[in-house]
C-alpha cells in the first residue's frame, strides 16, 4: 500500500474518532442518502413507466417487489452483518480481520444469489403465484421476474460491497456506484419498454443491466486498493468467529427483510382478493414510501459507522452524542417532508394512474403513512444504534416488530374489519406499535451506555465478542 493511501486511511480513521459529530454524520449521510434516493427513485421510475402500459402491468411490478425484497434480504443480511463487525474491527485497529470479513461475506452473498437464481427459474410460475400474481397478471409477472433473477447474484454481492464502503467511512464510492446504476436504469427504462417494445420485460431488463454496472463501479475501489479493507478470494475465511459476528447482525437483518417480503406477499394476496386496482394502488404506495424511507435509511447509515467506530474505540460519549443528534434531525426532517407529501398525495397518485379508485385508495394510504413516518424515523435510528453496538438480539426484536409482529397481524385484521381501507392503513398502525416496543428497549441501552462512560477509560477498546 502506498504512503499516500496509508495517510488517507489514517485521516479517515481520525475523522471517525475525533471529528465533530454534527459535521461527520451529515458528511457520511449525504452520499448515502443520495445513493438510497437514487435507488428508490429508479424503482419509482420503473413503476411510472410500467403504469403507462396498464394497471395489470403495474400490479405485476408490485408483485415482483417481493422478489426484489428476497434478493435484498440476502445481500443485506451478509452486508449489514459484515458492516457492523467491520466498523468495530476498524475502530479497534484490526484491519486484517476486517478484510477477511468483507471477503467472506462477499463470496457467501454471491453464492446464495446463484442458488436463488437457479431455483427461481425452475419454479418461476409457482414463485409469482406465491408472491400474489392473479391469473390475469401471471404472464406480466413472469416476464418481469426473469431478468431480475439473472441479476440476483450481482445484486446480492453489490449490497456487501456497498455496506463495506459505508462501514469504513467511504460513502462517496458507494454513492457513485449507486448513482451510476440509477441513472442508467432511468435512461434505459423508456428505451427498452417503448422504443424496443419489450413492455414489462423492458423494465426488469433495464434494472438488471443497471445493477451489473453498479456492481462493477462498487468493485472498483476495492480492486484499486482505495479502501481501508481489502477484498480478495484469498481472504475468504469462513471461520467460526467471522460467521458468528456476521450472523449476529446479519440474521436480524435477514429476518427483518424476510418479513418485509412475507408482509409484501400477504399484502399482495389480500389486495388481489379485492381487485387489481387495489393491488396497483398498494404497489404505487409501497414504492413511494420506500422512497421516503430511503431518506431515513441513508441518514441512519451515516450514523451507524460513526457509532460503530467509536464503540470499538470505547468512546461512549460520542456514541451517545451521535444518537441524539440523529434522532432530533431525523424526526424533524421527516415531519417536514411528510407534511408536504400528505398535502399533495392525490396529485402524486395521478402521476401514476388515471383510475379514480387507485388514486383515492393510494392518497388515503399515503396520508396515514405520512403521520407515522416521523415515528418510524426515530425507530430506525434506535435500530441503527443497536446494530452499531453489535446488539443482535435487540436489533432483531425491533426489526421483527415493524415487519412481522406488528405489520402482518395489522394487515390481516384491519383488512377483515375495514376492508381495503384497513389494508391501506395497516403499515401506519404497525409503525406506531413498533415505537411502543422500541422506547423501553432504548431506555435500558442508554442506561448501560451511561454506566460504561463512568466505568471505562476512553482509551481502552471493548471486547468485540461482548459488544
Amino acid at each position: 500500500m502506498s504512503q499516500e493511501n496509508k495517510s488517507r486511511q489514517e485521516n479517515r480513521r481520525d475523522m471517525m474518532l475525533n471529528g465533530k459529530i454534527h459535521r461527520i454524520i451529515p458528511r457520511l449521510a449525504l452520499p448515502m442518502m443520495v445513493s438510497m434516493l437514487i435507488n428508490s427513485f429508479y424503482n419509482m421510475v420503473d413503476t411510472y413507466f410500467v403504469s403507462k402500459i396498464s394497471s395489470e402491468a403495474t400490479a405485476a411490478a408490485g408483485v415482483n417487489f417481493s422478489l426484489m425484497s428476497i434478493i435484498t434480504s440476502i445481500g443485506m443480511a451478509f452486508g449489514v452483518g459484515a458492516g457492523s463487525y467491520i466498523s468495530r474491527l476498524l475502530g479497534a485497529k484490526r484491519d486484517e480481520e476486517a478484510s477477511k470479513t468483507i471477503s467472506t461475506a462477499f463470496v457467501l452473498a454471491i453464492s446464495c444469489g446463484i442458488l436463488l437464481m437457479t431455483f427461481g427459474f425452475i419454479f418461476m410460475r409457482q414463485l409469482v403465484v406465491f408472491m400474489g400474481a392473479t391469473p390475469d397478471i401471471i404472464k406480466y409477472s413472469m416476464d418481469y421476474a426473469s431478468y431480475i433473477l439473472y441479476a440476483a447474484p450481482i445484486m446480492a454481492g453489490s449490497f456487501v460491497l456497498n455496506q463495506g464502503l459505508r462501514a469504513e467511512g467511504s460513502p462517496l464510492f458507494s454513492m457513485i456506484g449507486m448513482a451510476v446504476g440509477g441513472v442508467i436504469n432511468i435512461i434505459l427504462d423508456p428505451i427498452f419498454i417503448f422504443v424496443f417494445g419489450w413492455g414489462v420485460a423492458g423494465a426488469s431488463s433495464a434494472t438488471a443491466l443497471s445493477q451489473l454496472i453498479s456492481f462493477l463501479v462498487l468493485l472498483y475501489p476495492y480492486l484499486k486498493k482505495h479502501t481501508l479493507i481489502r477484498l480478495s478470494l484469498k481472504l475468504f475465511s469462513p471461520t467460526k468467529d467471522i460467521l458468528t459476528e456476521i450472523s449476529k447482525m446479519g440474521f436480524p437483518t435477514l429476518i427483518r427483510s424476510g418479513l418485509l417480503t412475507v408482509s409484501s406477499i400477504v399484502t399482495n394476496n389480500i389486495a388481489g382478493s379485492f381487485n387489481t386496482y387495489a393491488l396497483a394502488a398498494m404497489s404505487i404506495v409501497n414504492r413511494l414510501m420506500m422512497f421516503m424511507g430511503s431518506v431515513l435509511i441513508g441518514f441512519g447509515q451515516g450514523f451507524q459507522p460513526v457509532a460503530g467506530f467509536n464503540w470499538g474505540a470505547k468512546r461512549y460519549d460520542r456514541v451517545l452524542k451521535a444518537f441524539w443528534f440523529c434522532s432530533i434531525v431525523g424526526v424533524v426532517a421527516m415531519a417536514v417532508l411528510c407534511s408536504i407529501l400528505a398535502i399533495f398525495a392525490p396529485n402524486v397518485m395521478m402521476a401514476f394512474s388515471d383510475n379514480p379508485d387507485v388514486i383515492d385508495l393510494g392518497a388515503f394510504s399515503i396520508r396515514l403513512n405520512c403521520l407515522a413516518m416521523p415515528v418510524h424515523a426515530w425507530v430506525i435510528v434506535i435500530n441503527m444504534l443497536f446494530q452499531a453496538m453489535g446488539r443482535g438480539t435487540s436489533a432483531a426484536i425491533l426489526s421483527l416488530s415493524r415487519q412481522g409482529i406488528c405489520l402482518i397481524p395489522a394487515v390481516v385484521l384491519m383488512s377483515i374489519i375495514f376492508g381495503v381501507w384497513g389494508l391501506a392503513a395497516a403499515q401506519a398502525v404497525a409503525d406506531f406499535m413498533s415505537m411502543l416496543l422500541a422506547v423501553p428497549m432504548l431506555i435500558k441501552v442508554l442506561r448501560e451506555i451511561k454506566g460504561l462512560m463512568v466505568a471505562a477509560p476512553a482509551s481502552e477498546g471493548p471486547k468485540l465478542e461482548n459488544a
